[in-house]
């Protein structure tokens, strides 16, 4: 059954809070049909939801507009964040890339999935390998009636048997790797990642275009079919190298008369990648589809400070447990389900993600995940703050020495380090929000987190992430 986070039994009176909540939508204690059906009228619909996920690559918590910006333009994010839900207090599982997309996928910790860390080309700095146990996302939706595409990143495998196509997606256009050395040639350390399924392809223009073009090209042709779709769109933007095209540079020079060069490029690449989403969604609109579609919007992990990214008040950016990394935009919105203009402050992390569009789609599940729904917040119902421990994994080579670091938090309190080096810190986020007064090892919060951690760090141990056994003093 959709939302069953273990079928061992553990969490089981959540089934049950969950079958109270669909009774309290007319459709029955025991349905496992879920609200994607019920029409701004209350009426019935004959037709199930399309869902577009999209996800950029480490935009900073406060480089929208509607998150604060104030040197920027991002009329269409800004806009999407009005048509639906906002939420102040979400966050990614993970300050880097490849983990925060396992668990997106998965619903699961990345670390239990085999994505401690980034997956890279060469083996002496590759930090995860995919679990082939996982069972990923759009398998589940595939098996609910929906055609599943990834278009733009993937970054959770280069080769057999972890592209998108083996891992349950019907359609990929985009790039395997994990950076572009170059949004224009595509390249990373002068290899070709880009693909169209399992074909390689090199095509010409900048990345967020391209990636845009092809999603409007997905969604004209998907509607010409009566099956619903899901599409994933992960933008490389504003992930390193920060290359926005040279006229949207002078565009941001012009009006802003005392933006340095450095601020101006991430910026003008920010508000370029704006623009393409702005046209996937009237793309979307032109087609009628945007009428029962389901859009969530998120980023991968904080924003990155040495080219200038914005995180607001938070402290911190991309590779650091404090907020700045981990913490980030997101908004929800779905035509007659989802009420404009409301924002949460609920917690919530990227692999809860997983079963709330599982229970949007309707699409059943029994497999254990660590998600959990936040479909009736956007729905407007009462929803309990979830009594859980989360936990956040990096697992990285260089400085890092291979090693991971960690954080953890329950309720208000936080325990973190970045840097397996550093020491465990602990702030309460009610009264430290910018973290800046760590609290000693003695409070008792201190000692209930490290066993949490603790106790999480032993399950993880159990899952292996290396791709091959591999004897690592002959590889140069």
């Amino acid at each position: 059954m959709a939302g069953t986070y273990d079928r061992r039994g553990r969490d089981g009176d959540r089934i049950m809070k969950r079958r109270e909540f669909i009774k309290s939508l007319g459709l029955g204690a025991m349905s496992v049909i879920l609200p994607n059906w019920i029409s701004s009228a209350g009426g019935a619909e004959s037709c199930k939801p399309n869902i577009i996920m999209i996800l950029v690559d480490d935009l900073g918590y406060g480089d929208l507009v509607c998150y604060g910006a104030r040197d920027m333009r991002t009329p269409h994010l800004d806009n999407l964040m009005l048509r639906g839900m906002r939420f102040d207090n979400f966050y990614a599982n993970c300050p880097v890339c490849s983990p925060t997309r396992a668990s997106l996928l998965t619903g699961r910790y990345p670390d239990l999935v085999g994505v401690p860390g980034v997956i890279r080309t060469r083996i002496t700095n590759n930090w995860g390998c995919l679990s082939p146990q996982a069972v990923l996302l759009p398998d589940v939706l595939k098996q609910s009636g929906y055609h599943t595409a990834n278009i733009g990143k993937w970054h959770l495998g280069l080769e057999s048997p972890d592209k998108p196509n083996e891992r349950g997606f019907d359609y990929f256009h985009g790039f395997l790797g994990d950076m572009m050395d170059d949004y224009y040639n595509h390249r990373r350390r002068g290899i070709n990642y880009m693909r169209r399924d399992d074909r390689e392809i090199d095509p010409k223009g900048h990345a967020t275009d391209l990636f845009t073009q092809w999603s409007i090209e997905y969604i004209q042709e998907r509607m010409k079919s009566k099956q619903p779709f899901f599409l994933y769109l992960a933008y490389n933007a504003p992930h390193t190298p920060v290359q926005p095209p040279s006229e949207w540079i002078k565009r941001i020079k012009k009006r802003e008369k005392n933006i340095s060069d450095r601020r101006a490029k991430i910026v003008a690449f920010i508000e370029h990648l704006d623009d393409g989403i702005g046209k996937v969604l009237t793309a979307l609109k032109q087609t009628g589809a945007d009428r029962n579609t389901l859009i969530i919007f998120t980023s991968d992990n904080g924003g990155q400070l040495d080219v200038d990214a914005d995180n607001g008040l938070l402290n911190g950016g991309k590779q650091q447990m404090y907020e700045g990394g981990i913490k980030v935009p997101m908004c929800a919105v779905w035509p007659g389900r989802i009420r404009a203009g409301e924002r949460s402050r609920r917690v919530a992390l990227t692999m809860d993600l997983f079963d709330t569009i599982c229970e949007a789609a309707g699409a059943e599940f029994d497999h254990e995940i660590d998600g959990r729904s936040i479909l009736p917040t956007l729905l407007g119902k009462n929803q309990l703050a979830e009594d859980r421990f989360l936990f956040w994994v990096r697992r990285e080579g260089g400085s890092y020495g291979g090693q991971d670091y960690y954080a953890a938090r329950y309720g208000d309190w936080k325990l973190l380090q970045n840097s397996p080096f550093e020491p465990l810190e602990l702030y309460n986020l009610r009264d430290d929000p910018r973290e800046q007064r760590p609290l000693g090892k003695n409070h008792k919060m201190y000692r209930k987190l490290f066993t949490a951690l603790r106790n999480h760090i032993s399950r993880a141990g159990a899952v292996p992430w290396q791709k091959c056994p591999v004897d690592l003093l002959k590889v140069k």
